[in-house]
């Protein structure tokens, strides 16, 4: 259990075998995870679950926290668009939103550096065939 600030305790998993990504790939993993956790502070029960998972083609985070029903939704969105801006700049994706059980899920799909582009925007648009939102 990682103590990320006052209050929030979060679980903290990781999948695979940690491994240097490109500098790039790792400050958007740093800052996504940074602002998904903040805003599990603002608007969570005081728990947040972050997966950490090392994929043959880049790294996959996601962050998920109870929402407390009590707290109105003040927020601007601007965390949500930075965050997915950060993922797009990797060539990456990010989809954040609740789910039907009352928790809040970010999840970032970012490339390693050697993944060509190409590839990489082809198996996003086989997840979003699949179904899955995907924003870029």
């Amino acid at each position: 259990m990682i103590r990320s600030r006052p209050g929030l305790r979060v679980d903290h998993r990781r999948l695979g075998e940690a491994r240097e990504l490109p500098a790039l790939v790792d400050l958007a993993a740093f800052r996504i995870a940074q602002e998904a956790l903040t805003n599990a502070q603002k608007y969570g029960d005081g728990t947040a679950r972050l997966t950490v998972a090392y994929t043959a083609d880049g790294v996959t985070l996601d962050i998920t926290n109870q929402v407390r029903p009590d707290v109105p939704r003040s927020g601007s969105g601007y965390g949500i668009i930075g965050m997915r801006e950060r993922a797009a700049s990797t060539g990456g994706a990010l989809t954040a939103g609740p789910d039907a059980n009352g928790r809040f899920t970010v999840h970032a799909d970012l490339p390693s550096a050697d993944l060509p582009p190409r590839d990489h925007a082809e198996r996003l648009n086989a997840r979003a065939v699949d179904g899955e939102q995907v924003l870029s």
